[in-house]
C-alpha cells in the first residue's frame, strides 16, 4: 500500500497546469448593510417630550435593530413612556429610562427582545437598549449618551440617534436616582401627527412643615421605621461607568 501511495504523489507532481490556466480564488462577497431610513422619514422619528422645557427628536434605525425599534415604536403607541422617569443619570455618561418601576428592574408585558448588536457607535446622542447582564434581556428601557462611550459598541444595542433637541436630554437630572427625576410628558411616533409640544403640569409647591399635636419635633423626635427592602429583579440597566 505504500508503494501506491507513492507512486500516486509522484504521478501527482508530474501533472502540469496548462500555460495561461489561472486558479480559482475563494471570494468572499461583502457584507451588504441594509438602507437607513432618511431623517425626514416620520414613520422612524420618535418624538419625546421632556419634563425639563421641550421635543427631542430620535431618528431610528430598522435598518439594524428592526426588532428593537418596532418594540419602540408599539409601546409608545400604547402611551407606555407617558410620565416615565429617567431613573438612572450618569453625569458625562447616559440618562437612562424607560422603566415603569422607576427603579431599574421593570419593563413592559412584552417578551424580551434578541439583541441586535450592530455597528452604530455610542456616540453622543446615540439611543440604546438597556439589558441585564444576559444579552437578550432588552425590554422597553433604553438610554441616551452623554458623551462617547466607544467601549460599549457591539455590547449595547444602538436603535437610534437624537436629531434634534439635545440641550433638554442634557438637562434631564442627575443622579441614580435622582432627588426630583426628569419625565417624558409623552412620547410620538411622528407620523401619527402629534400636537405640539407641551410642559407637563408643575409640581405641586410643598407648604410649611406641619406639627401634629401630641408629636415631637425637632431633632430629638423619633425617626419613622423604614420597611424591609422588597427583593428585586434582575435590573435592566446601561453599563456601569468605568
Amino acid at each position: 500500500m505504500r508503494f501506491f501511495v507513492g507512486m500516486f504523489a509522484l504521478l501527482g507532481c508530474l501533472v502540469t497546469v496548462p500555460a495561461g490556466a489561472a486558479q480559482k480564488k475563494e471570494v468572499v462577497a461583502p457584507a451588504v448593510r441594509a438602507t437607513p431610513p432618511l431623517t425626514t422619514d416620520t414613520q422612524n422619528l420618535l418624538l419625546l417630550d421632556l419634563s425639563t422645557g421641550g421635543r427631542v427628536t430620535i431618528w431610528l434605525r430598522p435598518d439594524v435593530a428592526p426588532l428593537m425599534v418596532e418594540r419602540i415604536k408599539t409601546l409608545t403607541r400604547q402611551h407606555f413612556y407617558d410620565g416615565l422617569a429617567f431613573h438612572r443619570v450618569i453625569d458625562g455618561f447616559m440618562a437612562q429610562g424607560g422603566d415603569p418601576k422607576g427603579d431599574g428592574t421593570g419593563g413592559s408585558t412584552l417578551p424580551d427582545v434578541k439583541a441586535e448588536f450592530n455597528y452604530l457607535p455610542h456616540v453622543r446622542g446615540a439611543v440604546s437598549a438597556a439589558r441585564s447582564d444576559k444579552e437578550d434581556s432588552a425590554n422597553s428601557q433604553f438610554f441616551i449618551v452623554f458623551q462617547p462611550r466607544l467601549s460599549l459598541d457591539k455590547k449595547y444595542t444602538v436603535f437610534g440617534r437624537v436629531l434634534d433637541g439635545m440641550q433638554y436630554v442634557d438637562a434631564i437630572e442627575r443622579g441614580e436616582p435622582p432627588a426630583n427625576p426628569s419625565r417624558i410628558v409623552h412620547a410620538y411616533i411622528a407620523a401619527d401627527n402629534p400636537p405640539a409640544y407641551m410642559a407637563g403640569p408643575p409640581a405641586p409647591a410643598l407648604g410649611a412643615p406641619v406639627t401634629l399635636p401630641g408629636t415631637a419635633s425637632g431633632p430629638d423626635a423619633a425617626k419613622p421605621k423604614l420597611a424591609p427592602a422588597a427583593r428585586k429583579a434582575p435590573v435592566k440597566k446601561a453599563p456601569a461607568k468605568k
